[in-house]
């Protein structure tokens, strides 16, 4: 159901939400996130590790009225804040306790980045509001740190949203140190519930599926074109939308459109940024299809939209990376079959839960060219096909992926998490185990 106008949020929150940068354009679901619980009723400060670096902004950034509170990205950057903070920190409560928390890290990772993340949670402890009752941190890894640290610090507790790279890349022990403390957890898919519950037995752990705007990402207007690869003219367009990082199988993919059949007309359009961007174009020109691709960058929700109604197909070949990054379920992928876009992908992480191969996609093996390249070749040449998988697409996410219900239950498990607890008894904001997925 539509929601009304977010509400002024309160000048005095009792929720602080950290993230490792705001705003991000390639953090889409964490934005919708925030202006869902704005919409219901939620007050938060939100609290940045990172100043931004996209030059653009989402929409929903610029709906979010929470105020936002920048922590020093180098602590050396900022002496005097660091050193008010560290003045403040003798008269915290739970400083021996932090300290010794963050030396037993310490030791384990012995890097500047653990030096900088309890100097900010210092900085962040010494700055909150009073009214900060609750910490919820995205992502298990950085701003988990922070929160926890700052938790210890100042006796309140924390919760935690787990995504992707951040579960498969923090060390086992770390997590479970992390989930065991929290109030709560939610992540976004089963592949990911299985394996930090089977990691933090004990821990209060629960799936909540990102979702999507299914309002916002529907079908074009009008039925795409019946499109077969025979008119160079009116090429078949071939979509991904994807940083350039390692995990995401993109030189797979120029490998396989390489390999294409030489009398299949295709376009490709790339939308993302990331490390790998420059060598990327660079393999592309090396295989010739520099003409036949068009690399657009990071770019806003409304351009992703557009670029995905004028699309065929979509194709995201994930890997596991050599650092044992993965995906969990990409929203891009999720965005794509809920415009009725058939997706070729591989069955990494929780892919396969929402990409049933031959029902509402092709699943082929990961870093296989020929194969990714059999199943392009064959969807953009069967336009009916396409169809088929696409309606199939759009109905699944309808029926398992729609976001508002998952807003609702993080809601009301966050507002209980920032009230007060009776008899000074802990009670778990989560819903009642009757009531679990």
């Amino acid at each position: 159901m539509p929601r009304a106008a977010s509400p002024a949020p309160s000048p005095e929150p009792p929720l602080a939400v950290l993230l490792k940068g705001w705003p991000r354009l390639s953090e889409t679901f964490v934005a919708r996130e925030l202006c869902a619980l704005e919409a219901r009723g939620l007050s938060f400060l939100l609290v940045s590790l990172r100043h931004p670096t996209d030059p653009a902004r989402h929409p929903d950034h610029e709906r979010l009225r929470a105020k936002v509170l920048y922590l020093p990205e180098y602590l050396y950057r900022e002496p005097l804040r660091v050193l008010r903070a560290l003045r403040a920190a003798s008269a915290m409560p739970g400083l021996f306790r932090a300290l010794c928390a963050f030396l037993a890290d310490l030791l384990r990772d012995l890097t500047p980045n653990r030096v900088r993340r309890f100097g900010q949670a210092l900085v962040l402890a010494a700055e909150l509001p009073s009214t900060v009752r609750h910490l919820h941190a995205h992502f298990l890894h950085t701003p988990c740190s922070v929160a926890r640290y700052t938790a210890l610090l100042t006796g309140r507790g924390y919760s935690i949203s787990a995504h992707a790279k951040d579960i498969w890349t923090t060390p086992a022990h770390e997590k479970r140190r992390k989930l065991d403390e929290a109030v709560f957890a939610v992540t976004c898919t089963r592949t990911n519930l299985e394996h930090l519950r089977a990691l933090a037995p004990r821990a209060r752990i629960e799936l909540l599926y990102h979702g999507v705007d299914v309002a916002r990402f529907a079908p074009p207007p009008r039925p795409r074109p019946p499109r077969d690869g025979r008119d160079p003219d009116d090429p078949v367009r071939i979509l991904s939308v994807a940083r350039a990082i390692p995990k995401k199988g993109l030189d797979v993919l120029l490998d396989a459109l390489a390999r294409l059949p030489r009398d299949l007309a295709w376009r490709f359009d790339h939308l993302g940024a990331g490390p790998l961007a420059r060598e990327l174009r660079d393999r592309a020109r090396a295989l010739g299809l520099e003409e036949r691709i068009l690399w657009h960058g990071a770019r806003p929700q409304a351009r992703v939209l557009e670029l995905l109604h004028a699309a065929d197909l979509f194709c995201l070949p994930a890997r596991i990376a050599a650092d044992g990054d993965r995906d969990g379920l990409p929203n891009a992928l999720l965005e794509a079959m809920a415009t009725g876009l058939p997706v070729v992908a591989t069955p990494i992480s929780a892919i396969p839960e929402a990409v049933e191969d031959g029902e509402n996609g092709v699943l082929v093996p990961p870093e296989d060219p020929d194969a990714l390249a059999r199943a392009i070749a064959r969807l953009a040449r069967d336009p009916e096909l396409r169809a088929r998988l696409g309606a199939q697409a759009r109905r699944l996410v309808l029926a398992r992926f729609s976001d508002e219900s998952g807003f609702d239950r993080l809601a009301r498990a966050l507002a209980r998490a920032c009230a007060p607890a009776a008899s000074g008894e802990l009670a778990h904001p989560w819903m009642s185990p009757s009531t679990r997925p």
